[in-house]
C-alpha cells in the first residue's frame, strides 16, 4: 500500500496552534490544522485554516509547494487524542474551507 493509500483506522483531528508560522507567512496569523492520520500516525490530508483567513491544502495528490506541505513526521496519536474530531465533523468542516493552493476539483477530501 502507497503513502496516499488508506485501508481503514484513518482518525480525524483539529488542532489549534497559538502561535505564528515564524517565516514569511506569520501574517497569516494562528492556524487551525485538520489533519487525517493513518493507525501509525502519518497524515494523508491536511489543512491549515489561518485566523487572517488564507487556508492552504496537502495529501498524496498535492504534498509540497512553495507555501509548505504535508507533515512526513510520525505524529503521536496518544498526544493527539484530545483533538481528534468525527470523520462527519472533519468533512462538514473541510467543504466550508477554501485552499489557496488547490483548484476547486483538487481539494482534498
Amino acid at each position: 500500500m502507497s503513502r496516499g493509500e488508506v485501508a481503514g483506522g484513518v482518525r480525524y483531528f483539529r488542532r489549534g496552534w497559538d502561535e505564528d508560522r515564524g517565516d514569511e507567512y506569520a501574517h497569516w496569523g494562528t492556524c487551525t490544522f485538520y489533519l487525517a492520520l493513518d493507525p501509525e500516525g502519518y497524515a494523508h490530508v491536511q489543512v491549515e485554516a489561518y485566523a487572517g483567513g488564507t487556508v492552504i491544502a496537502y495529501d498524496a495528490d498535492h504534498d509540497e509547494d512553495e507555501y509548505g506541505g504535508l507533515t512526513y513526521d510520525q505524529l503521536d496519536l496518544d498526544e493527539f487524542a484530545p483533538y481528534e474530531i468525527g470523520e462527519r465533523e472533519f468533512h462538514e468542516a473541510l467543504s466550508r474551507l477554501r485552499p489557496m493552493n488547490r483548484r476547486v476539483h483538487e481539494a482534498p477530501d
